[in-house]
Protein backbone atom coordinates (compact mmCIF):
# COMPACT_ATOMS: atom_id res chain seq x y z
CA UNK A 1 0.00 0.00 0.00
CA UNK A 2 1.29 3.37 -0.99
CA UNK A 3 2.52 6.26 1.60
CA UNK A 4 0.00 8.38 0.87
CA UNK A 5 -2.89 5.36 1.17
CA UNK A 6 -1.34 4.42 4.29
CA UNK A 7 -1.67 8.02 6.18
CA UNK A 8 -5.05 8.72 4.92
CA UNK A 9 -6.37 5.61 6.11
CA UNK A 10 -5.13 6.11 9.88
CA UNK A 11 -8.53 6.98 11.20
CA UNK A 12 -11.94 5.52 13.18
CA UNK A 13 -13.46 6.21 10.03
CA UNK A 14 -14.01 3.38 8.01
CA UNK A 15 -12.15 2.83 4.30
CA UNK A 16 -14.51 3.83 1.84
CA UNK A 17 -14.61 0.25 0.51
CA UNK A 18 -16.82 -0.50 3.56
CA UNK A 19 -19.50 0.98 3.02
CA UNK A 20 -20.56 0.31 -0.64
CA UNK A 21 -22.50 -2.50 0.89
CA UNK A 22 -24.10 -0.13 3.28
CA UNK A 23 -24.96 2.82 0.43
CA UNK A 24 -26.82 -0.18 -1.54
CA UNK A 25 -28.61 -1.30 1.47
CA UNK A 26 -29.81 1.73 2.37
CA UNK A 27 -31.12 2.61 -1.20
CA UNK A 28 -32.31 -1.17 -1.73
CA UNK A 29 -35.62 -0.56 -1.00
CA UNK A 30 -35.93 1.29 -3.93
CA UNK A 31 -36.88 5.07 -3.04
CA UNK A 32 -34.48 8.10 -4.00
CA UNK A 33 -32.85 9.30 -1.12
CA UNK A 34 -31.21 12.74 -0.84
CA UNK A 35 -27.43 12.81 -0.67
CA UNK A 36 -27.61 13.94 2.95
CA UNK A 37 -30.19 11.49 3.81
CA UNK A 38 -27.68 8.69 2.05
CA UNK A 39 -24.90 9.76 4.23
CA UNK A 40 -27.47 9.83 7.62
CA UNK A 41 -28.54 6.51 7.18
CA UNK A 42 -25.34 4.64 6.33
CA UNK A 43 -23.57 6.44 9.82
CA UNK A 44 -26.57 4.97 11.32
CA UNK A 45 -26.32 1.30 9.27
CA UNK A 46 -22.54 1.40 9.97
CA UNK A 47 -22.66 2.05 13.83
CA UNK A 48 -19.92 4.91 13.49
CA UNK A 49 -18.68 5.58 17.04
CA UNK A 50 -19.16 9.54 18.42
CA UNK A 51 -15.50 10.01 17.71
CA UNK A 52 -15.66 8.73 14.41
CA UNK A 53 -18.58 10.94 13.58
CA UNK A 54 -17.05 13.84 15.29
CA UNK A 55 -13.96 13.51 12.99
CA UNK A 56 -12.93 15.93 9.93
CA UNK A 57 -10.77 16.76 7.25
CA UNK A 58 -8.26 19.49 7.87
CA UNK A 59 -10.82 21.40 5.22
CA UNK A 60 -13.48 20.91 7.67
CA UNK A 61 -15.62 18.72 6.28
CA UNK A 62 -16.82 15.27 8.20
CA UNK A 63 -14.13 12.70 6.55
CA UNK A 64 -17.12 10.21 7.32
CA UNK A 65 -19.43 12.31 4.60
CA UNK A 66 -16.26 12.00 2.43
CA UNK A 67 -15.46 8.69 2.36
CA UNK A 68 -19.38 7.74 2.08
CA UNK A 69 -19.31 10.37 -0.59
CA UNK A 70 -16.42 8.51 -2.66
CA UNK A 71 -18.13 5.02 -2.44
CA UNK A 72 -20.92 7.30 -4.17
CA UNK A 73 -19.00 8.14 -6.97
CA UNK A 74 -17.13 4.52 -7.39
CA UNK A 75 -21.31 3.72 -7.37
CA UNK A 76 -22.82 6.25 -9.47
CA UNK A 77 -19.45 5.30 -11.99
CA UNK A 78 -20.39 1.89 -12.14
CA UNK A 79 -23.96 2.43 -13.06
CA UNK A 80 -25.12 0.37 -9.52
CA UNK A 81 -27.07 3.41 -8.35
CA UNK A 82 -27.95 6.43 -10.43
CA UNK A 83 -29.06 10.09 -9.70
CA UNK A 84 -32.63 10.78 -11.23
CA UNK A 85 -32.26 14.72 -10.06
CA UNK A 86 -29.74 16.62 -8.51
CA UNK A 87 -27.88 15.22 -5.33
CA UNK A 88 -30.66 12.46 -5.19
CA UNK A 89 -30.17 8.68 -5.71
CA UNK A 90 -31.66 5.51 -6.08
CA UNK A 91 -30.46 1.84 -6.51
CA UNK A 92 -30.24 0.10 -10.34
CA UNK A 93 -30.92 -3.17 -11.00
CA UNK A 94 -27.33 -3.77 -11.73
CA UNK A 95 -26.96 -2.78 -8.26
CA UNK A 96 -29.50 -4.97 -6.61
CA UNK A 97 -28.28 -7.52 -8.21
CA UNK A 98 -24.51 -7.19 -7.02
CA UNK A 99 -25.65 -6.77 -3.91
CA UNK A 100 -27.76 -9.67 -3.93
CA UNK A 101 -24.66 -11.96 -5.13
CA UNK A 102 -22.09 -10.03 -2.73
CA UNK A 103 -24.13 -9.22 0.41
CA UNK A 104 -20.93 -9.01 2.45
CA UNK A 105 -19.86 -6.19 0.67
CA UNK A 106 -16.24 -4.94 -0.19
CA UNK A 107 -13.24 -5.29 2.75
CA UNK A 108 -10.74 -4.02 1.54
CA UNK A 109 -8.81 -1.49 -1.25
CA UNK A 110 -7.18 -4.89 -3.27
CA UNK A 111 -11.08 -5.85 -3.82
CA UNK A 112 -12.90 -2.52 -4.95
CA UNK A 113 -10.11 -1.92 -7.16
CA UNK A 114 -10.91 -5.02 -8.93
CA UNK A 115 -14.40 -4.09 -9.07
CA UNK A 116 -14.63 -0.27 -9.59
CA UNK A 117 -11.23 0.42 -11.92
CA UNK A 118 -12.49 -1.18 -15.00
CA UNK A 119 -14.99 1.48 -14.73
CA UNK A 120 -13.02 4.37 -15.02
CA UNK A 121 -12.26 5.90 -18.48
CA UNK A 122 -9.44 4.33 -20.64
CA UNK A 123 -6.48 6.50 -22.62
CA UNK A 124 -5.03 5.20 -25.75
CA UNK A 125 -2.78 3.02 -24.08
CA UNK A 126 -5.24 1.21 -22.62
CA UNK A 127 -4.47 2.05 -18.75
CA UNK A 128 -7.64 3.21 -16.47
CA UNK A 129 -6.73 6.35 -14.84
CA UNK A 130 -8.18 9.34 -13.25
CA UNK A 131 -7.15 13.18 -14.03
CA UNK A 132 -3.69 12.02 -14.56
CA UNK A 133 -3.07 10.26 -11.42
CA UNK A 134 -2.29 6.78 -11.22
CA UNK A 135 -5.18 4.13 -11.09
CA UNK A 136 -4.72 2.35 -8.00
CA UNK A 137 -4.01 5.44 -6.00
CA UNK A 138 -7.32 7.18 -7.24
CA UNK A 139 -9.41 4.27 -6.84
CA UNK A 140 -8.28 3.99 -3.36
CA UNK A 141 -8.40 7.13 -1.87
CA UNK A 142 -10.62 10.10 -1.79
CA UNK A 143 -9.30 12.96 -4.11
CA UNK A 144 -9.38 15.81 -1.03
CA UNK A 145 -7.77 13.13 1.82
CA UNK A 146 -4.72 12.68 -1.36
CA UNK A 147 -4.85 16.23 -1.28
CA UNK A 148 -4.78 16.92 2.98
CA UNK A 149 -2.02 13.89 3.02
CA UNK A 150 0.26 15.23 0.64
CA UNK A 151 0.29 18.92 2.77
CA UNK A 152 0.41 17.09 5.74
CA UNK A 153 3.58 15.86 4.49
CA UNK A 154 4.87 18.88 3.22
CA UNK A 155 4.22 20.52 6.81
CA UNK A 156 6.05 17.64 8.38
CA UNK A 157 9.04 18.22 6.38
CA UNK A 158 9.05 22.54 6.72
CA UNK A 159 8.50 21.70 10.33
CA UNK A 160 11.34 19.39 10.43
CA UNK A 161 13.06 22.34 8.95
CA UNK A 162 11.52 24.75 11.12
CA UNK A 163 12.87 23.54 14.37
CA UNK A 164 16.52 22.85 13.24
CA UNK A 165 16.40 26.67 11.91
CA UNK A 166 15.32 27.68 15.64
CA UNK A 167 17.14 25.49 17.61
CA UNK A 168 20.45 26.79 15.61
CA UNK A 169 19.11 30.74 15.50
CA UNK A 170 20.59 33.12 18.42
CA UNK A 171 18.17 33.13 21.67
CA UNK A 172 17.40 36.59 21.03
CA UNK A 173 15.76 35.57 17.23
CA UNK A 174 14.16 32.96 19.24
CA UNK A 175 12.60 34.85 21.46
CA UNK A 176 11.25 37.84 19.02
CA UNK A 177 9.83 35.20 16.54
CA UNK A 178 7.83 33.53 19.53
CA UNK A 179 6.52 37.27 20.57
CA UNK A 180 6.21 37.27 16.35
CA UNK A 181 3.88 34.46 16.38
CA UNK A 182 1.79 35.74 19.11
CA UNK A 183 0.91 38.43 17.45
CA UNK A 184 -0.05 37.15 14.47
CA UNK A 185 -2.14 34.70 16.18
CA UNK A 186 -4.19 37.69 17.00
CA UNK A 187 -2.86 38.38 20.46
CA UNK A 188 -1.78 42.24 20.73
CA UNK A 189 -4.89 43.98 18.91
CA UNK A 190 -4.57 45.55 15.68
CA UNK A 191 -1.86 47.56 16.95
CA UNK A 192 0.28 44.54 17.40
CA UNK A 193 1.35 45.42 21.57
CA UNK A 194 4.00 43.06 22.23
CA UNK A 195 7.58 42.63 22.53
CA UNK A 196 10.86 41.19 23.63
CA UNK A 197 12.13 41.83 26.65
CA UNK A 198 14.99 39.05 27.06
CA UNK A 199 18.62 40.51 27.99
CA UNK A 200 20.14 39.67 31.20
CA UNK A 201 17.65 41.47 33.70
CA UNK A 202 14.98 40.23 31.79
CA UNK A 203 13.04 38.49 35.21
CA UNK A 204 13.05 35.41 34.17
CA UNK A 205 10.47 37.14 31.03
CA UNK A 206 11.13 37.02 27.71
CA UNK A 207 8.13 38.66 26.05
CA UNK A 208 4.99 40.91 27.20
CA UNK A 209 1.95 40.89 25.20
CA UNK A 210 -0.53 43.77 25.33
CA UNK A 211 -3.90 42.69 25.64
CA UNK A 212 -5.39 46.20 25.93
CA UNK A 213 -4.08 49.54 24.76
CA UNK A 214 -3.10 50.55 28.22
CA UNK A 215 -1.13 47.53 29.37
CA UNK A 216 -3.70 46.50 31.88
CA UNK A 217 -4.18 43.39 30.91
CA UNK A 218 -0.87 41.73 30.14
CA UNK A 219 0.60 37.85 28.84
CA UNK A 220 3.93 37.09 30.04
CA UNK A 221 6.26 34.59 27.53
CA UNK A 222 9.14 32.56 28.16
CA UNK A 223 11.20 30.94 25.22
CA UNK A 224 13.63 28.28 25.93
CA UNK A 225 15.60 27.20 22.78
CA UNK A 226 15.88 23.37 23.65
CA UNK A 227 17.56 20.65 21.35
CA UNK A 228 15.86 17.41 20.72
CA UNK A 229 15.51 15.31 23.76
CA UNK A 230 16.48 18.00 26.01
CA UNK A 231 13.17 18.04 28.11
CA UNK A 232 11.65 21.18 29.85
CA UNK A 233 11.51 19.74 33.78
CA UNK A 234 9.39 21.24 36.24
CA UNK A 235 11.92 23.51 38.06
CA UNK A 236 12.17 25.88 34.78
CA UNK A 237 8.49 26.41 34.77
CA UNK A 238 8.42 27.29 38.20
CA UNK A 239 11.14 29.86 37.97
CA UNK A 240 8.47 30.92 35.00
CA UNK A 241 5.86 31.23 38.06
CA UNK A 242 8.14 33.05 40.06
CA UNK A 243 8.93 35.63 37.58
CA UNK A 244 4.92 36.17 37.22
CA UNK A 245 4.39 36.51 40.66
CA UNK A 246 7.68 39.15 40.32
CA UNK A 247 5.81 41.21 37.65
CA UNK A 248 1.93 40.69 39.65
CA UNK A 249 0.67 38.43 36.46
CA UNK A 250 -0.90 35.03 36.63
CA UNK A 251 -0.77 34.19 33.31
CA UNK A 252 1.76 33.55 31.00
CA UNK A 253 2.92 31.21 27.43
CA UNK A 254 5.91 29.11 27.78
CA UNK A 255 7.39 28.05 24.55
CA UNK A 256 10.13 25.75 23.73
CA UNK A 257 11.45 23.74 20.50
CA UNK A 258 12.11 20.67 22.96
CA UNK A 259 9.33 18.79 24.92
CA UNK A 260 7.97 19.14 28.39
CA UNK A 261 8.46 16.62 31.17
CA UNK A 262 5.53 15.13 32.82
CA UNK A 263 6.19 16.45 36.06
CA UNK A 264 6.03 20.28 34.49
CA UNK A 265 2.78 19.68 32.87
CA UNK A 266 1.66 18.39 36.19
CA UNK A 267 2.73 21.28 37.92
CA UNK A 268 1.16 23.75 35.51
CA UNK A 269 -2.01 21.66 36.09
CA UNK A 270 -1.59 22.18 40.01
CA UNK A 271 -1.05 25.77 40.44
CA UNK A 272 -3.55 28.63 39.80
CA UNK A 273 -1.92 30.56 37.48
CA UNK A 274 -2.88 30.24 33.79
CA UNK A 275 0.09 28.45 31.97
CA UNK A 276 0.29 27.48 28.20
CA UNK A 277 2.78 24.82 27.37
CA UNK A 278 3.96 25.22 23.77
CA UNK A 279 6.63 22.02 22.72
CA UNK A 280 8.00 21.69 19.21
CA UNK A 281 5.43 20.09 17.99
CA UNK A 282 2.83 22.18 18.74
CA UNK A 283 5.57 25.57 17.60
CA UNK A 284 5.93 24.40 14.58
CA UNK A 285 2.27 23.78 13.52
CA UNK A 286 1.69 27.14 14.89
CA UNK A 287 4.26 28.44 12.64
CA UNK A 288 3.25 27.26 9.82
CA UNK A 289 -0.63 27.81 10.87
CA UNK A 290 0.14 31.42 10.85
CA UNK A 291 2.35 32.08 8.38
CA UNK A 292 5.61 32.87 10.82
CA UNK A 293 8.70 32.36 9.24
CA UNK A 294 7.25 30.22 5.84
CA UNK A 295 5.59 31.38 3.05
CA UNK A 296 2.80 30.35 0.64
CA UNK A 297 4.81 28.37 -2.60
CA UNK A 298 1.70 27.64 -4.75
CA UNK A 299 -1.83 27.31 -4.11
CA UNK A 300 -4.54 25.33 -5.95
CA UNK A 301 -8.12 25.22 -6.21
CA UNK A 302 -10.58 22.56 -5.65
CA UNK A 303 -13.51 22.64 -8.14
CA UNK A 304 -16.82 20.38 -8.34
CA UNK A 305 -19.62 20.83 -10.94
CA UNK A 306 -21.58 23.43 -10.61
CA UNK A 307 -24.72 22.09 -10.78
CA UNK A 308 -27.28 25.29 -10.87
CA UNK A 309 -25.17 25.89 -14.05
CA UNK A 310 -27.22 22.88 -16.01
CA UNK A 311 -30.66 23.37 -14.42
Amino acid sequence: MSEVTSATTDSEVPIWPLFVAHVLRVLSPGETLSRRDVVSRVIEAADLSESARAETLDSGGRRSEHRIGWALSHLSKAGWVERPSRANYRITEVGMQWLGEHPEGIRDFSSAHAAFAQFWPKPANGKAVVSGIDEALAVEVDPIEQIESGISRIHSDVGDALLTRLRESHPDFFEQAVVDLLLKMGYGGAEQRGKRIGGSNDGGVDGVIDQDALGLDRIYVQAKRYAHGNTVGREAIQAFVGALHGVGASRGVFITTSAFSSGARDYVNAVPSRLILIDDVRLVGLMIKYRVGVQVKQSYDVVELDEDFFE
